[in-house]
């Protein structure tokens, strides 16, 4: 049986190419991030998976009044087997992120580019490649008319990158009786290139919106008003100084530290002759599971007020996303053990169970208390420009995944 099926993801080789294509060419970037959401992708997703062989494709949509339809999309399907009180669920996700500084792009970002084993364009890795290996794992099943020891159920979200509430978290509210308590669950969303990560625990993850308040005037009478982007750059510096207020380390986790980076800076005033009276910028932070997120906060808002009292303005602290890291996986779970086990008779390699600093929506899972490992083979270029894909990967990785449900 596994030789016949790996034969089968083989043979699919060209129909993973072009499906890696057709979901470059359909941009599903979601309202957070200036776009009209996941709807086009997932009507496409839906017929393919209907003119493929497979049955009843569901879509549970999340009310969502940004997006011209109106809502989220999430698509589920299943592959019944042979024991259908339990499922494996292999969970990727739709959307992806803008594509960022076009100069930078060799190539249009939704056009997708073959060099060889190469796929260059905006989602191949992130999430396209475990989208395309989910979906070719299952059709060789279906090709072959093998039956799987358990269900083989596939789920394709929405919103994975701005937060999960119109995603997986909306599933797991509203329709979590799709699953069972003894289902095992895998995300192919993280990973490293030589397949050996398999991701048991995430970092807690907050993010801080700071806005910083002076007063505008003329930049020729810089003295008539209060300078919001000097202020702004004050406790931009500040920042580094959490990494000393929060400084244990856990060797599961890569870096084994809390990491804490200013990142996104708003547009202010628009002409050079203008002092800015208003500054806006953003903390990304990833946050060892230790620490209480209210720890953080009330230090991020008590370093707003040291620099608001020394620079003369005001600055507001507000938290845009916020996720307390969920209990970890067990290294013992069955879904653990069936992943290291898949991996090394795919790929050779020993893999070990980590954790990681980026967020995924096994976080979600793992609060309920279901068996979730997040695993992939990876070239780590998620939301860079020329964003990397491979066509070997995707394969390999889909025949980790055929031999997971037996």
């Amino acid at each position: 049986m596994p030789t016949q099926l790996l034969s089968k993801i083989d043979e699919l080789k060209n129909e993973a190419i072009e499906l890696h294509s057709k979901l470059v060419s359909i941009p599903a970037i979601g309202p957070a991030n200036n776009g009209d959401g996941e709807k086009a992708k997932a009507d496409f997703l839906t017929d393919y998976l209907k003119e493929n062989g497979f049955g009843e494709v569901k879509s549970y949509n999340a009310p969502d009044n940004r997006v011209e339809c109106g809502y989220r999309p999430n698509l589920v399907t299943m592959i019944p087997g042979q024991d259908n009180s339990r499922t494996l669920w292999i969970i990727s996700h739709m959307d992806v992120v803008p594509v960022g500084d076009l100069s930078l792009w060799s190539t249009d970002p939704f056009q997708m580019v073959q060099d060889g084993d190469a796929l260059y364009g905006r989602g191949v890795e992130d999430n396209h490649q475990g989208l395309v290996s989910s979906v070719i794992a299952a059709k060789a099943l279906l090709n072959s008319d093998i039956t799987p020891s358990i269900n083989l159920g596939l789920i394709f979200v929405s919103d994975e990158e701005t937060g999960s509430k119109y995603g997986l978290e909306y599933i797991l509210k509203e329709h979590q009786n799709i699953f069972k308590k003894n289902d095992l669950f895998l995300v192919p969303d993280y990973g490293n290139s030589d397949s050996s990560m398999v991701e048991i625990a995430e970092k807690s993850t907050i993010w801080f919106k700071v806005t910083v308040e002076g007063k505008q005037c003329h930049a020729s009478t810089p003295e008539q008003g209060v300078n919001s982007l000097i202020a702004a750059a004050a406790m931009i510096i500040e920042v580094p100084e959490l990494q000393h207020h929060f400084d244990e380390e856990d060797k599961l986790f890569s870096p084994p530290y809390s990491t804490f980076a200013p990142t996104k800076k708003e547009a202010n005033v628009e002409n050079v002759n203008t002092l800015p009276g208003k500054d806006v910028f953003h903390i990304d932070c990833r946050i060892l599971p230790t620490y209480d997120l209210a720890e953080v906060k009330e230090q991020v808002e008590g370093m707003a007020l040291y620099v608001a009292e020394e620079y003369g303005v005001k600055i507001t602290v507000e938290v845009e996303n916020e996720n307390q890291a969920a209990p970890p996986t067990s290294v013992d779970s069955e879904i653990v053990e069936k992943v290291i086990f898949a991996v090394k008779e795919i790929y050779g390699a020993d893999a070990k169970p980590c954790g990681i600093g980026g967020g995924t929506v096994a976080s979600d899972l793992r609060k309920l208390g279901y068996q979730t490992v997040v695993w992939s083979t990876l070239l780590n270029q998620a939301h860079q420009p020329n964003e990397t894909g491979s066509v070997k990967n995707t394969l390999n990785d889909a025949k980790v995944m055929a031999l997971l449900p037996f």
